[in-house]
């Protein structure tokens, strides 16, 4: 686990409608503040990535699909520096990531069909305010192919 990035189960409630799927609420204990909220689609096997924030926290729920998320502490000041995280997020597990700044991050649509990742920041977009690297770089010390265990 990185410090600081925080997992919360969420709730879907189904009937014989549809289903309400909550996000995140100003009277959660892990609310901070709201900057936007966006959506963002990838399709199967497409890699989004690497994005490292300087000012946002990010509040990533996977409302379609699945994704494997990928977190890289690169704060020097940070206890769990150098590490990585790995989470597979989405309807099969869905649940809010809180990304803080700092904190490089990718993900990867798996499955057969494309992902929508809803992200809910702390502040709105703002352009320079986010450092793009490479997904297959030296940046991260990770592999994007599939691991058989």
């Amino acid at each position: 686990m990185i410090n600081n990035v925080n997992v919360v189960t969420l709730r879907k409630i189904p009937d014989e409608r549809g289903c309400i799927m909550h996000m995140l609420r100003a009277d959660d204990a892990h609310f901070d503040k709201f900057g936007e909220i966006y959506f963002s689609i990838a399709y199967p096997d497409v890699i989004k990535g690497w994005h490292e924030h300087t000012k946002q926290t990010q509040n990533y729920a996977v409302i379609q699909g699945m994704i494997k998320l990928v977190l890289y502490d690169h704060r020097v000041d940070s206890s769990t520096y150098g590490e990585l995280m790995e989470l597979f997020v989405g309807e099969d597990n869905y649940c809010l990531v809180t990304i803080p700044t700092g904190v490089i991050n990718g993900y990867k649509c798996v499955g057969r069909n494309h992902c929508m990742v809803a992200n809910c920041s702390t502040e709105p977009y703002e352009p320079g305010e986010m450092i793009r690297y490479d997904p297959f770089g030296e940046k991260v010390p990770y592999q994007w192919g599939i691991e058989m265990k």
